[in-house]
């Protein structure tokens, strides 16, 4: 189930929201445990119970470590922590890189060991971020225990984040968890960005992603290079509106039931720098391989050699989190070295050129990683890149034109959409009417209203269109 659905839309979330605001507050954890379940098991019913024991584990791990140390009885405490850490990180591996251990011994050693086949299970490596950050949360006295496993299981489950998070650390939401307070004011607001990521996702990301489709497939040996570009823009705008749009409606969703979840986007397409938009691009990801990795490693404060080190360790991790692949793996290293190229000598230059240039360069370099991250046939994918650089059919003909005619309108909304543009001028439009409540509502209400059905509209005739970040 996506939230991108009839099903979600007009079944599942109104049963959900009714059944959790008639029932008393004390209860309402246990419901969204239980839906949660439920939302998860609709497309991975077998899986459920795999994430239930990962739960258990961690839930138990998490109590063990308080209790050593409460009793000052660190050494424990610590073995704990890193017993219970691997076997969250094993059940990770083993069903999401297993097979690709396999082919990797099977192509350098020249065996034939037969695959597992495993399918991925949906969420793996977000939930399993999320239950590793909380048991050492607890080690580092950073947060509290959770002893209630009702309220620590509705914590790992939550539907709103659960697929493709944002990644939440339990500190986070510690206390919502605990005593939160929904009003009308908060639901509204989460409504309104659900809604607006609704339309980001089936208005902007699954037309991206139609144009993208539509490109991939033709013959790279004669693309000419427009052409090829133009693909390569077309993806590059459907994984952000297709994530962002996720985050805002998981965002949306919190609020509805009381959450606050932090941001995991920043307009990333409007850095001027690789490092830059890795601030800003999946904030949640980014801040738990900082916290949890990198920081651990040392960070900047030590010597260059050891820093090359942990900016490699991390990035490629990030890589190996994204997929079980050999592209995901050098997706990872050549974010590795960019960055390493920034922060030792090219900052400085950059930061001396004008800031159309600067953005120029970052969005250069983000494309030829999105190229990477998405390609994962070597033989196609290196004729793809040819023609990305003239090596095929020449720079543009008539089949350039038709797809820049007919998409002319869409590439100016992704542009724009993908900027602060839209956000300012709703905020000099709510200016200019301040004051006028009843006229600001129903500005509100009326665009709001004609983003969910045009949205709704689509859906009807939409065949599956699962948020890309699913397969992660």
């Amino acid at each position: 189930m996506v939230f991108s659905s009839l099903l979600f839309l007009f079944r599942f979330l109104p049963a959900v929201l009714i059944l959790y605001f008639i029932v008393p507050k004390r209860f309402r954890n246990l419901v969204l445990l239980l839906v949660s379940l439920i939302f998860y098991a609709w497309g991975e019913p077998k899986y459920v119970f795999l994430m239930l024991f990962s739960i258990l584990i961690t839930y138990l791990g998490g109590f063990m470590v308080d209790r050593f140390r409460s009793s000052g009885d660190e050494k424990k405490a610590k073995i704990s922590m890193i017993v219970t850490v691997a076997l969250a990180l094993s059940l990770l591996g083993f069903f999401k890189y297993a097979d690709f251990v396999i082919e990797t011994v099977n192509r350098i050693g020249h065996t034939d060991i037969d695959l597992l086949r495993l399918s991925l299970p949906i969420g793996i490596s977000f939930y399993t971020f999320q239950t590793i950050s909380y048991v050492i949360d607890v080690y580092r006295g950073d947060a509290r225990v959770q002893k209630n496993i009702i309220s620590y299981g509705a914590y790992v489950t939550m539907f709103p984040q659960l697929i493709a998070g944002p990644i939440v650390r339990y500190s986070t939401i510690d206390e919502q968890l605990r005593t939160r307070r929904e009003s009308a004011e908060e639901f509204a607001g989460g409504a309104e960005r659900f809604v607006i990521g609704l339309g980001k996702k089936v208005l902007l990301a699954n037309s991206a992603g139609a144009l993208w489709d539509s490109i991939r497939v033709m013959d790279a040996s004669t693309m000419p290079a427009l052409t090829a570009w133009l693909g390569i823009a077309a993806y590059t705008f459907q994984i952000y509106f297709d994530f962002s749009a996720y985050s805002d409606m998981a965002i949306g969703l919190g609020h509805m039931f009381g959450f606050r979840f932090l941001e995991n986007f920043n307009y990333p397409y409007q850095a001027k720098s690789v490092t830059e938009f890795w601030r800003r691009w999946h904030i949640s990801l980014g801040t738990w391989f900082r916290e949890y990795v990198y920081i651990p490693l040392g960070g900047n404060r030590v010597s260059r050699a050891r820093f090359i080190r942990n900016i490699m360790i991390v990035w490629m991790l990030t890589g190996i989190w994204h997929g079980a692949d050999w592209n995901f793996v050098l997706w990872g290293i050549y974010y590795g070295v960019l960055l390493l190229v920034e922060k030792l000598f090219l900052k400085k230059y950059l930061e001396k050129t004008p800031g159309w240039l600067q953005h120029v360069y970052t969005m250069f370099t983000v494309m030829i990683g999105w190229f990477i991250f998405t390609w994962n046939e070597n033989e196609s994918g290196f004729a793809y890149l040819k023609a990305m650089f003239g090596m095929g059919g020449g720079f543009a003909d008539r089949g350039t034109v038709y797809l820049l005619y007919t998409n002319a309108i869409l590439l100016v909304m992704l542009i724009l959409g993908s900027t602060d543009l839209p956000a300012r001028l709703a905020g000099l439009c709510r200016a200019r009417i301040a004051g006028r409540d009843t006229l600001t509502t129903v500005v509100r209400c009326v665009f709001l209203t004609a983003v969910f059905l045009l949205s709704t509209a689509y859906l009807v005739n939409a065949s599956y269109n699962p948020f890309l970040y699913f397969r992660f």
